[in-house]
């Protein structure tokens, strides 16, 4: 049994509710078909309104809004200090920092420090000429004697990592776009100015940061070329050289924890600020992120259960893996959508993506939800002259990420709610049936689903803070375990099936049945065995032998 390691701050993170807004798509207040910083202020009560009516998240996470030409929508950013226009600008931003705060809510913004915009100043300057303050800023390396490629690195987007500029003879890195140039953190000053960034947003109250592609940080210096891939060769494209290869020159090097620590000391500067890390290693290496001494990042993303097998035995075993990995000092976090993955509905289903919702929020450690999700949000069809995403319009429609930024659903009308015009991608086939507005008023819809199992998570401290358990059961269809408190038990209780199962429950516990995803109010008394639905998920509180359950 995990136990949660005793702390003496808030740690707002620890216990709140995060959730994502992709803001090109959440709502649009300027009837321009994009999303801006008004329409999120404009539906901040929808978010937190400090009543059982509102969705209850305690942290809204922004992606990118800081000015850029939007090759990668926002990803490639031209100057870290602002606001792009097409979101707002700097007043917009303080208000809706003190509208969330108002609400108790907290401000996460998207950092990106692995590369800038082509058309940031920095980068101007540093391809303006070699002898430039700034050249060394960026990587900048001359072909080999024979005239190739520096190395053999390849770009995400496809392609190799490295581009020409005619004007200085020499290649730039970027392991994206070529329009977003990788920045040196070897070079002080630029290390120095990037950290100025993160005391500038924190002055105007920010919260938090989403840090982008952080392990990838440092560069082997020698720019080894990366060996490639037997095991995972990667999509078939054959523009992908990205995805053939091991990335042990290109990223997670060991020297980056010592970036990072700088990053998390600038970070304490301010109180209860919170780094949270994208990052997709296997365990061993993705664990060392929280630092030995719990001095790098409070949250590196875990998203090992959008990678799993959906069935109850291998996210049960992600889960166990994870808790038995960590730290005491760790805090486990979850997520099972974001704005790189095609939608939950899409890949799970709707019945088992209720199943979804009461495993993220009962599991031990911090949830983040991704807008939409509540709502029961699919997959959009898009046609390919419809595609906005560099990464499906280089390597393939079906390695798009547009499928899961399509615009949120609040009504049944004209473009949903969302805009007055034609927004900038289409809406799903079904937005008529699964809005706000329709949710709202079905009380067994998947938006009063969430709403039930956050407000149950905020009323019941266990669910926050409690130990893990896991429960041994004969059905290899349900995933059960325990979150256990001081004087409070509750058993959770998922049905990864499609047909009635049955669960032998621990020898002579009884519980009541709370909350079921099917939100049919049945406060069922259980016996040693409990009955599950098809797709169903419960949460009991138990009745007898906390004590008993406690030590273990």
């Amino acid at each position: 049994m995990r136990s949660s390691a005793a702390n003496t701050k808030t740690n707002w993170w620890k216990y709140g509710v995060i959730y994502q807004i992709y803001p090109r798509s959440f709502m649009d207040s300027n009837r321009d078909g994009v999303g801006d910083l008004q329409g999120v202020i404009e539906k901040m009560d929808y978010l937190n309104d400090g009543t059982k009516n509102s969705l209850g998240v305690d942290a809204l996470w922004l992606s990118p809004i800081f000015p850029s030409p939007m090759a990668d929508f926002g990803y490639d950013v031209a100057d870290y200090c602002d606001i792009d226009p097409l979101f707002g600008n700097l007043a917009t931003f303080d208000r809706l920092v003190a509208e969330a705060h108002r609400r108790n809510m907290k401000v996460i913004l998207d950092y990106v420090p692995n590369h800038t915009s082509d058309r940031h100043p920095w980068f101007i300057e540093s391809r303006s000429d070699r002898k430039n303050p700034r050249r060394d800023w960026y990587i900048w390396r001359d072909a080999k004697p024979d005239g190739s490629l520096p190395n053999n690195w390849g770009s995400a987007f496809g392609g190799p990592a490295w581009e020409w500029d005619e004007r200085t003879g020499q290649y730039y890195l970027h392991s994206f776009l070529k329009e977003q140039p990788e920045l040196n953190w070897r070079n002080a000053d630029m290390k120095a100015a990037m950290l100025d960034v993160l005391r500038f947003w924190m002055e105007r109250g920010v919260d938090g940061f989403r840090m982008d592609v952080v392990g990838m940080l440092l560069k082997d210096p020698q720019l080894r070329d990366n060996p490639i891939s037997k095991e995972n060769p990667g999509p078939a494209h054959p523009n992908n050289l990205y995805y053939r290869q091991q990335h042990i020159h290109d990223q997670d090097l060991d020297e980056v924890h010592a970036i990072i620590r700088e990053i998390r000391a600038v970070l304490d500067e301010y109180p209860e600020r919170c780094g949270i890390g994208e990052l997709w290693y296997a365990l061993p290496r993705w664990i060392r992120y929280y630092g030995i001494h719990g001095d790098e990042l409070q949250l590196p993303f875990n998203f090992r259960l959008m990678n799993q097998p959906w069935n109850a035995r291998a996210i049960r075993q992600s889960v166990d893996e994870l808790e038995e990995a960590l730290p005491e000092f760790a805090w486990p976090n979850y997520v099972l959508s974001n704005h790189d993955a095609q939608r939950l509905v899409s890949r799970v289903g709707e019945k088992q993506a209720r199943v979804a919702a009461m495993l993220l929020l009962t599991l031990r450690g911090t949830p983040t939800l991704y807008y939409g999700e509540e709502l029961g949000m699919e997959n959009a069809v898009i046609a390919a002259d419809q595609m906005q995403d560099p990464q499906g319009l280089r390597l393939g429609t079906d390695q798009s990420r547009d499928y899961g930024r399509t615009p949120m659903q609040w009504t049944d009308g004209p473009f949903s709610g969302f805009s007055t015009i034609k927004p900038w991608l289409p809406l799903t086939q079904n937005y008529r049936e699964k809005n706000v507005a329709a949710e709202n008023s079905d009380p067994a819809s998947m938006l009063n689903l969430f709403r039930t199992l956050i407000h149950f998570r905020k009323e019941h401290p266990v669910l926050q803070s409690g130990s893990y358990l896991p429960v041994d059961g004969e059905s290899e269809d349900c995933f059960v375990f325990e979150r256990i408190g001081d004087d409070e038990v509750y058993l959770v209780a998922l049905n990864f099936s499609n047909k009635e199962t049955s669960v032998h429950l621990p020898d002579g516990l009884t519980g009541q049945i709370l909350v079921s995803t099917y939100l049919d109010g049945s406060l069922l008394l259980i016996r040693d065995d409990l009955k599950l639905r098809n797709d169903e998920g419960v949460i009991l509180k138990v009745a007898n032998n906390t004590a008993a359950r406690q030590d273990e």
